[in-house]
């Protein structure tokens, strides 16, 4: 299915070659003044400044009025109509989360916004604008290293051609912006809390003990006063002095679900600390996530699968809609998940665990050295780099060193295995995969970093009856190859699509905004980054 900003940015390379074709060479050129805009950018200058102000893709602006043989854009008749465009655009930059004043608009708010000294800067904004909305104000490896999902690309200077003769240079800006229905939701929050933090934010809980059932005084009263205003309390109850009752504990506790805390309805150090983030920091939160949603491509895929570590939460999507949930469990601090797309090929139930060298050589080498009945009891087998099997009873793992390792280590398939009853393959440069796991207890936990950095999933054998669903491989024929206890690879008719993300706000159904604990410490570097001059495009 071909996407609507798809079909939109066709139209305007289309409208872009037939703006094109119209313009004679150099017809009525220098009446029009164009030899000060053909030496400003006809050159080989990598830096040009106009006005003051550095132009942040000279490059493309400079192919722009190539492609037009320097026939000014935003000068002569009709030209305020096009620039009031860009300047509302502009300013409405904020609203994704970006500065306006950083794409000239100082400047080009001037009196005598038509003088054509300011024809080059106008075609940079917009150019920088629209970069910026369509794949990211930032490098997103720039600040989230192990980023490898595919950003979308554009010919700018053709969209920026196919808007000036379609008439609507702003709306062709707001087109190129995420069309995900949580891109627009994050963008209405960032809105309504823009509205908290001018009428003075919210008054947050006063430090203190722990807060819980039976307690009272004035920090009970501010903690009802802040459930109310983030709609999990009813505002009338706000208004009493009643000591901390059910009602107040219950909303506590919902309040704790949301942002991924334990739901015990108890106000300790995490909660409180959840409490009085300010809405300054939610507005900065939400512009983390809105950049981060630029860096995706526009289609996800119709029938897909997402995976956000900061979440926990896998969901498999079709058309729009989420058709299933799992709770998932995502790598430890210091062994991250990397975010990254790929698509799903194959499955694999009953898999063998070959277990990664530096896992045999972290993990593995010291609980044999522990106790090496581990390795049978657990389905171990020892095998040389060449493939020859090794009785384990015959090694000495005191002595056996880890650098270099000496051995390959696999497990068999079985009630123990790592990788539980199947392994979900989409092949990728981090070698990260889904997978069943038997310690299924982790589950319940509410934060669940504990893995080596693939992601196990809770029923997993039921996301591999939606991945395989309308095929062959129907739930009792999975469960039938499950029993059997043998390896066995199953191949899909049609590739899935998987995104690893990591989001700190959450849309909800119905559009609200669930923010969920910065879990990698990601937000900081990333809020500096937006904040920080923009780099330029080439």
């Amino acid at each position: 299915m071909v996407s609507l900003r798809a079909m939109l940015r066709l139209l305007l390379l289309i409208l872009a070659a037939l703006a094109l074709a119209s313009i004679p060479a150099r017809a009525g050129f220098e009446a029009a003044g164009s030899e000060p805009l053909r030496a400003l950018l006809d050159g080989p200058e990598t830096v040009v400044i106009v006005e003051g102000e550095r132009l942040y893709a000279p490059a493309a602006v400079r192919r722009f009025y190539q492609n037009r043989h320097f026939v000014p854009a935003w000068t002569g008749p009709g030209c305020s109509v096009a620039m009031a465009q860009l300047l509302e655009a502009i300013q409405a930059a904020d609203s994704h989360g970006l500065n306006p004043a950083d794409y000239h608009l100082d400047v080009l708010m001037r009196p005598g916004v038509c003088d054509e000294s300011l024809e080059a800067l106008a075609t940079d904004a917009w150019l920088a604008l629209a970069a910026h909305l369509h794949g990211g104000r930032l490098n997103p490896v720039s600040v989230e290293p192990d980023w490898t999902a595919v950003r979308p690309g554009i010919d700018l200077a053709a969209a920026l051609e196919g808007a000036l003769a379609n008439g609507d240079v702003g709306g062709a800006l707001e087109a190129l912006a995420p069309p995900q229905a949580s891109y627009a939701a994050m963008r209405a929050a960032l809105v309504r809390y823009r509205g908290y933090a001018e009428s003075g934010g919210w008054r947050g809980v006063d430090p203190g003990p722990t807060l819980q059932l039976g307690d009272e005084g004035p920090r009970v009263a501010q903690l009802r006063a802040r459930l109310a205003l983030s709609g999990f309390l009813d505002p009338e109850l706000a208004e009493t002095d009643a000591p901390f009752d059910t009602v107040l504990e219950d909303a506590v506790k919902a309040f704790q679900r949301r942002a991924n805390l334990n739901p015990d309805g108890v106000v300790g150090p995490l909660t409180l600390n959840q409490l009085n983030r300010r809405a300054d920091d939610r507005i900065a939160q939400l512009r983390a996530n809105l950049e981060r949603w630029r860096w995706l491509p526009d289609d996800l895929g119709a029938r897909h699968i997402r995976v956000n570590i900061a979440d926990f939460r896998l969901e498999a999507r079709a058309d729009g809609q989420v058709e299933r949930v799992h709770n998932v469990i995502v790598g430890r601090l210091y062994r991250r998940t990397p975010v990254f797309s790929s698509r799903m090929t194959y499955l694999v139930l009953n898999p063998w665990w070959e277990t990664p060298r530096n896992l045999a050589v972290r993990d593995k080498l010291p609980a044999f050295r522990r106790d090496p009945g581990e390795v049978e009891r657990l389905g171990f087998e020892v095998l040389t780099h060449s493939g020859d099997r090794v009785d384990p009873a015959t090694i000495d793992w005191n002595e056996t060193p880890a650098n270099p390792f000496p051995y390959r280590i696999r497990q068999r398939p079985g009630p123990l295995n790592a990788l539980g009853q199947v392994k979900l393959m989409f092949p990728n440069i981090h070698n990260v995969y889904l997978h069943d796991t038997p310690t299924r207890g982790l589950f319940s936990q509410v934060r669940r970093d504990f893995s080596s950095g693939c992601i196990r999933v809770e029923d997993a054998l039921d996301l591999t009856e939606w991945v395989l669903a309308g095929g062959e491989w129907d739930r009792e024929r999975i469960d039938a190859a499950v029993a059997s206890g043998r390896e066995t690879v199953v191949r899909l008719p049609t590739a899935v699509p998987v995104h690893i993300l990591y989001l700190t706000a959450v849309a909800e159904a119905g559009g609200s905004i669930r923010f969920v604990d910065d879990l990698y410490g990601r937000d900081p570097a990333l809020i500096a980054a937006l904040d920080a001059p923009p780099p330029g495009l080439e």
